[in-house]
């Protein structure tokens, strides 16, 4: 039996949350994380978050911002947080944010990145595929927002 198609989704309903603790394995010269490991991170944690609301895989088109605030080090634990925020027919605009805090301590959390993500959704074939329409928080009939450029 095939389920139906979800038509509508929330940005909790496809949340991500990726939490990894750094090691010095993941670091440069300089002591801190290399941008290209956290970089991996917010695309895995995205990638998850469009898949998710769009129910099929999902691949990166571009990325339209990353801001790296602040440095983290060995023994940091990272979290980064995906969810959508924006829907096209096809297209899926993917907001990130990385906290970390040492892994053995309740805190201070530090934001130390942002990022802004696009993906497609895709069939099994590889070709673009429609995707839900994105509610606001509270369920209402309202789109979120307006729809990406494709």
């Amino acid at each position: 039996m095939t389920s139906p198609a979800v038509l509508s989704r929330t940005p909790a309903d496809s949340a991500v949350t990726l939490a990894h603790i750094m090691s010095d394995h993941d670091t440069n010269l300089y002591g801190s994380v290399h941008g290209g490991v956290m970089m991996k991170l917010i695309d895995d944690a995205a990638a998850a978050a469009a898949g998710r609301h769009a129910g099929v895989p999902a691949v990166t088109v571009s990325v339209r911002e990353m801001s790296f605030l602040a440095p983290v080090r060995a023994g940091d634990l990272l979290t980064v947080r995906a969810r959508v925020g924006r829907v096209g027919r096809t297209s899926m605009d993917v907001s990130v944010e990385v906290t970390s805090e040492r892994w053995n301590l309740a805190g201070p959390v530090t934001r130390v990145a942002t990022a802004e993500l696009v993906f497609v959704a895709v069939d099994s074939d590889g070709r673009p595929h429609p995707v839900p329409e994105l509610l606001p928080e509270d369920g209402g009939p309202d789109k979120l927002r307006g729809p990406s450029a494709e």
